[in-house]
């Protein structure tokens, strides 16, 4: 999470990441590739940003926890 999401509270935080555990409305704008690594939403007035940059492709084992690195950053869409 970036400053930007920190500096909105620990309350209005924690009601980004339950969206963001629900978030399942990729199309093929905002997702053209179909692997789910990007979305997009508005919780009270702010637009969020996440992306996955998912190390699992360069992982021997993509299943094994402890040799694969997967990364998601929230963010808010005016700090790009």
């Amino acid at each position: 999470m970036t400053m930007g999401v920190a500096a909105l509270g620990p309350d209005l935080a924690e009601r980004i990441f339950d969206a963001i555990t629900l978030y399942d409305d990729f199309c093929q704008e905002s997702d053209p590739y179909q692997e789910h690594d990007f979305g997009s939403l508005r919780i009270d007035g702010h637009s969020i940003h996440y992306f996955s940059n998912d190390m699992s492709q360069a992982s021997p084992d993509p299943s094994n926890l402890s040799v694969t690195k997967r990364i998601l950053t929230i963010m808010l869409a005016e700090e790009y």
